[in-house]
């Protein structure tokens, strides 16, 4: 598996993030569509997970505070989950976020994916709350 990283200006790459994000976040958990594709995404890095030539996991970086990378629209396809496809698209966009100055990476997570994120170093800083309907946690990690 090999890892893509462009903004939307790649608008082959755009395209296939957002094939993923349509199957995984739209299809599969029924986030309506313009709550999914907002008003971020030119102003954000895409980054693709490429089996092959098939897009198989997706991810958004952009940054919100200085230092501070927001890493957002993480998610695999359903038969990728549990081979490492997640930690390759957490590893690269952590890397992305380091080398464009973000000393610390910031995440709002499905509560169910919460200990994916804490075996990867990441610490929650808030209650539940709902987003899109799913339940949501917040969780910080420092790049440093």
């Amino acid at each position: 598996m090999n890892i893509a990283i462009g903004t939307t200006q790649d608008r082959a790459l755009y395209e296939d993030a957002l094939r993923v994000r349509r199957l995984v976040f739209i299809e599969e958990q029924n986030v309506p569509e313009d709550e999914e594709i907002d008003a971020f995404e030119d102003d954000s890095f895409h980054l693709v997970l490429y089996d092959g030539q098939t897009p198989v996991g997706a991810g958004r970086l952009r940054f919100i505070d200085e230092g501070v990378g927001k890493i957002e629209r993480i998610c695999v396809l359903p038969s990728y989950r549990g081979r490492g496809a997640g930690r390759m698209v957490m590893e690269a966009i952590e890397q992305l976020a380091k080398t464009k100055g973000a000393k610390t990476a910031k995440l709002n997570a499905q509560t169910h994916a919460e200990p994916f994120y804490k075996k990867l170093g990441y610490t929650t800083v808030s209650g539940v709350f709902m987003d899109a309907g799913i339940p949501h946690v917040t969780m910080v990690k420092s790049l440093e």
